[in-house]
This record gives C-alpha cells, structure tokens and sequence, in this order.
C-alpha cells in the first residue's frame, strides 16, 4: 500500500523536452460481484458507485518500463503528464494540466484544471494528491524517482511510445476504464482508414514535410518519420515523407538556410514553436522567415505550404491525430 510522502524538502525543477524521441497491465484486478442497492441513480450509476466502494484501498501490481509497481485497483485522481489526451478520449478528467512556460499547455483539449509547471517545484504535483501518475518516455529514471516520492508512478513503456492505441489500451487498464477504449479505438481505426484512402486519392506519392518556426532562434526545424508528434501522418495515414525525413538519425533536425530551397517536399506543413501566427511575440521571427530563402522553396512556389496550429500538431495522442487528419483533409484533398 503506498503512502504518499509529504514535506519534500527540496525544490525539484523537471524539464520537459518535447521532441525527445505499456504493454498490456501485468494482473487486472478480479471482477467484483454485489448485491443489488436502492438507489436514486441510474442502474449504471450504481454499478460504478458500488464498484469503487468495493476496490477502495485495494491495490494491484503491474509492470512498466522500470519495474513493478503497486497502484490503486480504481484510482479517481489521475496525473497523466502530457498524456492528458488519453484521459479525454476515455472521459477522465485529470486532476492537473502539463504546462511549460516555453511551450505553453495543450490548449487544444480546452481544458479547466490547474497546471502543473514543469520546470517549477514538483511539491505542486504534490499538492494536487494524485492516486497514480501516469507519464510517457520524457521521463528517465532519476525522474521517474522523484515522481514516485509523490504518488505510484507509471512510466509507459518504450515499445508502445509510438503507438497511440497501445498507449490508451494502457492508460485504460491502469484505471479500469477498459470498455471506453474499445469504443474510441473503433472509433479511431474508422476515421484513420477513411483519412488515408482519401489523402492517397488527392495526393497519391507527393512527398509531405512538416516544419516547425522556431520562434526564440528564428530557425526551422523538421521533424523525421520516425518522429512521435507526427510520424502518425505517414505511417497512420499513409502519406509519403520527404526524402531528408526518412534520411534523419533523429526525431528532428535543423534546417539551414541554403538547404532551404531545396527542400523536396510537394506539400509543407508548417507551425510556431509558441503562440499562434498572429502572437505579438512572433511578428520578429515570421518577419525573418518572409526574408529568408525560405521563399525559394518549391512548395512555397506552389502554394503548397499550409498553416496549422501547433498545439495538437505537438503531440501524438488520438485527439491529436484525429485534429491533424482534419487539417489535412481539409488542405490536401480539394
């Protein structure tokens, strides 16, 4: 049974690196039988009310990317950091939102939680008094630690960190909630086969990159194939890479100036790394971009370069990705 550790008396900084780049739970918890209760609420109210009282202070073992870990057979305040997608599409709302104050939040979930900055003092994670903290391949193991002091942490594997419906399938049986990801899994498949078989009728192989506007450094960054925020656009649905993306050793990698114009890529996707394109803080950087070579390049030419928000292009999660298969549709297939 985990006891939750209070007064840590040092100030922990955590710093998320977001373009850095399980399984199934070990043991589910056995089904639990009542009898029948009165009660003014719906029979599935009831079921699930009477469920929690039942599996409160029971805890069960499973096994994530560092080892065992004892959690709450039904955890009800739930940390899932920068994994706050999966709790949506599962109608879990978290008890805190990741917040960098580089990055921001991921304002596209529209969510009213408290944040949880990651390079403050991890004491606010405490004061949140998560059941279980949940968090994705940002997290190494001296961190991992420090989470731990907090709550029972559950780091996600590594070999699904690119597979959006292993990590919910996860995410799921770690607060029992396994027959919400049925649902959203059937319901994403469909639209992930639909997007692909029409991307491929308007676009067939014209190759697709997507650049990020570095706002601070007045750069552009690309990302890979292999890259976890957006990798999904290719290998979910089905477009065709960029010769330099699939050439990359890393999830990213910095363009310069003189490879700009030749840049091969009939369609560009391009957002800011903060703030949206009309941000007072980006004029400066967006001033550099129209000045730069960045006009010579051939999809430009084309008009082939679209705009999108970088706030669910910036992450790989299902709502994410069903958000990115909109943009897309709606800027490839005319």
């Amino acid at each position: 049974m985990f006891s939750k550790k209070t007064g840590i008396g040092i100030v922990l900084a955590l710093v998320l690196i977001l373009t850095a780049c399980g399984s199934k739970a070990a043991t589910e918890p056995e089904e639990i039988t009542t009898e029948p209760v009165q009660h003014t609420a719906s029979p599935e109210t009831a079921q699930e009310e009477t469920k929690q009282e039942n599996t409160e202070g029971q805890t069960r073992v499973v096994q994530d990317e560092f080892g065992d870990v004892v959690i709450p057979v039904a955890p009800k305040r739930v940390a899932a950091i920068y994994l706050e997608d999966y709790l949506t599409v599962l109608n879990v709302e978290p008890i805190v939102q990741w917040y960098h104050p580089w990055w921001g939040k991921q304002d596209y979930l529209n969510l009213d939680v408290p944040l949880f900055d990651m390079t403050g003092s991890i004491e606010a994670l405490l004061d949140a008094e998560p059941d279980i903290i949940i968090v994705d391949g940002s997290v190494d193991a001296a961190k991992y630690e420090m989470y731990s002091k907090v709550a029972p942490t559950y780091r996600l594997k590594e070999e699904i960190l690119l597979d959006p419906e292993a990590i919910l399938r996860t995410i799921a049986d770690l607060l029992g909630v396994q027959d919400q990801a049925v649902a959203a899994m059937e319901q994403y498949r469909q639209v992930m086969n639909e997007t692909k078989q029409q991307l491929q009728a308007a676009v067939g192989d014209e190759t697709v990159a997507v650049l990020r506007l570095e706002v601070g450094e007045k750069s552009l960054i690309m990302f890979s194939e292999d890259n976890r925020y957006i990798g999904n656009i290719y290998d979910q649905m089905g477009l065709t890479p960029a010769p330099l993306a699939t050439r990359m050793e890393g999830f990213n990698e910095l363009l310069s100036e003189e490879v700009l114009p030749e840049l091969e890529a009939d369609h560009i996707i391009l957002f800011t790394s903060d703030g949206n394109w009309d941000s007072e803080n980006n004029k400066e950087a967006i001033a550099w971009l129209e000045g730069s070579l960045w006009k010579n390049v051939p999809a430009l030419k084309k008009g082939q370069v679209y705009i999108v928000d970088r706030s669910h292009w910036q992450s790989g999660a299902m709502k994410a990705n069903l958000m990115k298969a909109d943009d897309l549709l709606k800027n490839l297939v005319k």
